[in-house]
């Protein structure tokens, strides 16, 4: 894979799903893998992580225990540009986002981040980041993934 479009940050549903044994992770696990090898320049918050774990153990029905260690494991990767900071400038910027763009707090804290560090492209599976202009968003799943990824939560 090409880093054309790096830096990426990684969204909570590309780390949840790359986790899963969805028949559509493929696409977020060869981003997560690309991060993993260092192919692809990533930035992944921390609190991305506590949003994996509530999504893996909530929507996807994984243990406590399972998710726990599966994230930790992820944590061990040393290639991956691991944000740490919870800045009041970031944070006031981040609801300011959300705001603005009428979405979730933890989505405009993502897109703070994603502006702060200077990330080009942030991957997602839904479409909320495309109302920033400061970077762009690639949805790695198409409609009909996102279709089957419905079907298969459903279950």
């Amino acid at each position: 894979m090409s880093d054309a479009g790096g830096p990426y940050l990684f969204d909570v549903g590309v780390i949840a799903l790359a986790h899963t044994e969805a028949p559509v992770r493929d696409a977020a696990l060869s981003y997560v893998r690309d991060a993993i090898a260092g192919d692809i320049d990533a930035v992944v918050p921390y609190p991305a992580l506590f949003g994996a774990h509530t999504v893996l153990t909530t929507y996807y029905g994984r243990s406590n225990a399972d998710t726990s260690r599966l994230l930790q494991n992820f944590m061990d990767a040393k290639r991956i540009h691991w944000y740490d900071r919870i800045p009041e400038e970031i944070v006031c910027g981040g609801f300011a986002r959300a705001r603005t763009a009428n979405i979730d707090g933890w989505d405009g804290y993502y897109a703070q981040v994603a502006i702060d560090e200077g990330v080009n492209t942030v991957l997602t599976i839904d479409d909320d980041f495309e109302r920033f202009d400061a970077f762009a968003t690639e949805i790695i799943l198409s409609p009909d993934e996102f279709s089957e990824l419905n079907r298969f939560l459903e279950k």
